[in-house]
């Protein structure tokens, strides 16, 4: 064991430095780093994975949804280890968008993906995924499609020009793996190339019910099991709990969830208010944290809320995912004829934020943010009903992207 010395401020410190430093020639200040040898002595330093980043509040290990606007309202990005729901709107218009964000985001991140639906072959699903900006045509296109949308009334010149102005730069050149966050076109889908490099697992509820197995009597439906079976099997064999400490390259298992709670999985939740199986759905989630908590992976949920018809049940969906985003369409509702909402297609309501090593969590200035699918682009913006103040327009800038 090797001794730590240590030199005090005295009359017999200078001398015991002195003698440390000609008999070891070194003195007594190092510099941390790599030694010679290549292994670095500094201690335990925090693992370093494409498409990641630490949390400048709380040091959690985050990645990014696909799109840079919602990153920045979850405080971040999401998180490792933890559960995004996502509230569908009411005619699945939206909500299915913002799942093939993160799905897209995780291609080009170079991620395990892990696709789970009772609705779409998840092969299908891949092959509609948004196209990310590549060349130097990116900042262009952009630019084009945000001036396409301004509104051409002259009293509203000023808020056009405070929410765009403080865009982020697009990056030209080949998208970059290692970078956090992309840009998507969802006129354009991803090149095929990109799919076939990639590497991703599929759940097809059809195709995994025609399979005649035995199975034990269980308080989950048949689906729910089958992909909890499914999920866990994937995280342990390919090491994705740590269990393959001879593994270099480490890298994160992005796990996207459709529909989950519709009767095409089995439930009954969405079809009587006195179900028989009201816990099913919340056990689930209960089990699936459970496996995202000793795991490098992050899971995205869509869910159709506005079908259940038990709001306990939706209450403790909520209590059990980590952060809940609902989305709210215009379509068919009085908003859509609305004048304060004439630049918009619907409204986000971040519902719940984790609190992770902190006692708080981190909240939004801006309640009320309303978003519009535009030719290119699925942009948040914050919304308001009166003239705006200073205070307004800086938030708004913060968060359009």
């Amino acid at each position: 064991m090797a001794a730590v010395e240590t030199c005090g401020i005295g009359a017999g410190g200078t001398g015991f430095m002195a003698a440390a430093t000609s008999k070891n020639n070194v003195t007594g200040f190092q510099r941390k780093g790599p030694r010679a040898g290549g292994t670095d002595s500094s201690g335990s330093r925090l693992v370093s994975i494409a498409g990641t980043r630490p949390s400048v509040r709380n040091g959690q290990l985050l990645v990014s949804t696909g799109l840079p606007a919602l990153d920045q309202l979850l405080g971040g990005g999401l998180a490792v280890g933890t559960v995004l729901l996502i509230e569908e709107d009411k005619y699945n218009i939206y909500s299915p968008l913002l799942f093939k964000y993160f799905l897209a985001e995780g291609i080009i991140s170079r991620h395990t993906l892990l696709v789970a639906s009772a609705k779409e072959d998840p092969a299908d699903i891949l092959q509609e995924l948004p196209a990310p900006f590549l060349d130097d045509n990116c900042k262009k296109e952009f630019d084009e499609d945000t001036c396409n949308h301004k509104t051409p009334e002259p009293n509203i010149e000023m808020k056009i020009a405070w929410r765009y102005q403080l865009l982020p730069k697009m990056e030209a050149g080949p998208v970059s793996s290692s970078r956090f966050g992309h840009y998507y076109d969802v006129s354009k889908r991803i090149p095929q190339e990109l799919l076939e490099a990639s590497k991703w697992h599929g759940f097809f509820l059809p195709e995994k019910l025609s399979l005649s197995l035995k199975v034990e009597h269980c308080s989950l439906t048949h689906g729910y099991l089958k992909l909890l079976n499914f999920i866990q099997s994937i995280i342990y064999e390919e090491g994705f709990d740590g269990s393959n400490p001879q593994k270099k390259q480490k890298n994160i298992l992005r796990i996207g969830i459709q529909n989950l709670g519709s009767p095409l999985w089995g439930d009954d939740i969405c079809c009587t208010e006195n179900c028989n199986n009201s816990h099913s759905l919340t056990k689930f989630l209960y089990v699936l944290r459970g496996l995202l908590r000793t795991s490098l992976s992050a899971c995205v949920i869509t869910v159709p809320s506005h079908l259940i018809q038990n709001k306990a049940v939706i209450a403790r969906v909520t209590n059990l995912s980590d952060t809940v985003v609902g989305l709210e369409s215009f379509i068919g509702s009085e908003k859509e004829t609305n004048p304060l909402y004439k630049d918009y297609h619907g409204l986000i309501h971040i519902r719940q934020i984790p609190r992770l090593n902190n006692l708080t969590c981190d909240v939004s200035d801006v309640k009320d943010l309303g978003f519009k699918l535009k030719r290119k682009q699925f942009t948040i913006e914050g919304c308001y009903e009166s003239e705006p103040t200073q205070q307004h327009l800086t938030t708004t800038a913060t968060y359009v992207l």
